[in-house]
């Protein structure tokens, strides 16, 4: 029958040059969420029929995504290849909303954290259903784990 789902997420070290605690934390919650509940089925079928549960690595390399699918045994399926040109924005906006939560959480008032957080899960919610549109066709994902991947993508994007 088959799991159309994530059981394991590695992301690249070689490509995340620095981290701060409020990121690394963000980081572990969107493996944590992701494992715990995704939907994920590449939409090529595979020769033996193997339609999962999958591992897979995320890396990015000269502005591309790679997106490396493999079995539960950890043997190779497939790896996509995604532009992230339409990402830059969002990528840049989500750390300039997200540097602006943390700096409410230690000094703002509860109304203005709310306000930022909103603002926040908004520029998530738009970004997750960016991804989901770039991999129709490619790889089926729920919205929930559009969101969580999209984290993910942020997080290979920190440069220091």
């Amino acid at each position: 029958m088959g799991d159309p789902r994530i059981i394991d997420i590695t992301l690249d070290e070689h490509t995340i040059l620095w981290r701060n605690a409020d990121i690394e934390q963000e980081r572990r919650i969107a493996i944590f969420d992701l494992i715990e509940g995704n939907y994920f089925k590449p939409a090529r079928g595979y020769p033996d029929g193997y339609s999962g549960p999958y591992r897979i690595a995320l890396s990015v390399e000269e502005g591309r995504l790679a997106i490396a699918i493999a079995r539960e045994d950890g043997s190779a399926l497939e790896t996509y290849v995604l532009g992230l040109g339409r990402f830059r924005r969002p990528i840049k906006d989500y750390f300039a909303i997200c540097d602006s939560y943390y700096q409410a959480i230690r000094h703002a008032t509860p109304q203005q954290i709310e306000t930022v957080d909103m603002a926040r899960r908004g520029l998530h919610n738009e970004a997750a259903e960016l991804l989901k549109e770039r991999l129709e066709g490619k790889i089926e994902i729920d919205f929930d784990t559009a969101r969580r991947l999209f984290t993910l993508i942020c997080v290979l994007h920190i440069k220091g």
